[in-house]
C-alpha cells in the first residue's frame, strides 16, 4: 500500500530515526553547544542542522545530489570543505583551552545563538554522507507508479527531516539538563570541550579520507 507515492512509509520512519540516533557530526555538535551554554543554545543548534538538511532534501527532489554522488570531483569537493571545518571546528576547540583558566574557558565557549545555527547549518550541508544517504535510502520508498517522482522524494525528505529535528531538539533538553546536572564537577567543562575536540579532529579525518 503506498501514500502519496511512497511505499512502507513507516519503515521509512524507522530507518530515519535509527540515522538520527546515530552518533555523528551532527549529533556531537548539539551535544557541544548543549552542555556548553545550555538548552537555548542546543535547541538552536538543532534547528540549525534542520536547516541544512533542507538543502539536501531539495537537493534530491530536483535531482542535484545524483550529480553529487556520480560526480567524483563534486564529491572530493564537498567531502574536503566538509571535512576542512570539522577540523576547523575541533582545533579551534583546543585553541581555546590553551593557556586559560577554566572559568576563562567557559566564556571563550559561548557563541552567539545566530553563529551557533550558521555552524550548525554549514556542519550539515558540507557533509556529503547526508546526500549519499539521501539517494541510497529514499529510491527504495518510492513507488514505481508514483505520478510525480520528485514530490514524492520531496515528501520523504520532509518526514525525515521533522523527524531528525524533534530528535535533535530532544537530545539538546536531555544533554543540556545532564550537563547542568553534573556541572559542580570542576573538571566537566575542560574534559567535554577535550572530548569534542577530539572527535571533531576525528570526524574531520575520517571524512577526508571517505572513499
Amino acid at each position: 500500500m503506498s501514500f502519496f507515492g511512497v511505499t512502507d512509509l513507516w519503515l521509512f520512519v524507522v530507518a530515519g530515526l535509527l540515522l538520527n540516533i546515530t552518533p555523528g557530526a551532527d549529533l556531537l555538535y548539539i551535544t557541544n553547544r548543549s552542555a556548553v551554554q545550555g538548552r537555548k543554545a542546543g535547541v538552536i543548534a538543532a534547528l540549525g542542522i534542520g536547516a541544512g538538511c533542507v538543502f539536501h532534501v531539495v537537493a534530491a527532489a530536483l535531482g542535484l545530489s545524483m550529480i553529487l554522488v556520480s560526480s567524483s570531483l563534486a564529491f572530493t569537493v564537498v567531502k574536503y570543505l566538509g571535512a576542512a571545518y570539522l577540523l576547523y571546528l575541533g582545533i579551534g576547540t583546543f585553541l581555546t583551552l590553551k593557556g586559560q583558566k577554566q572559568s576563562e574557558n567557559r566564556v571563550m565557549a559561548m557563541l552567539s545563538l545566530p553563529k551557533i545555527f550558521r555552524q550548525a547549518v554549514l556542519i550539515n550541508i558540507l557533509n556529503p554522507k547526508v546526500a549519499l544517504f539521501f539517494m541510497a535510502l529514499l529510491p527504495q520508498f518510492v513507488s514505481p507508479t508514483a505520478t510525480h517522482p520528485a514530490l514524492t522524494f520531496l515528501f520523504l525528505g520532509v518526514v525525515f527531516n521533522v523527524n531528525g529535528t524533534v530528535v535533535n531538539v530532544l537530545f539538546a533538553l536531555f544533554t543540556s539538563a545532564l550537563a547542568k546536572r553534573l556541572q559542580s564537577i570542576s573538571v566537566l567543562p575542560i574534559f567535554l570541550k577535550s572530548l569534542v575536540g577530539v572527535l571533531f579532529v576525528s570526524l574531520g579525518l575520517r571524512l577526508a579520507f571517505l572513499e
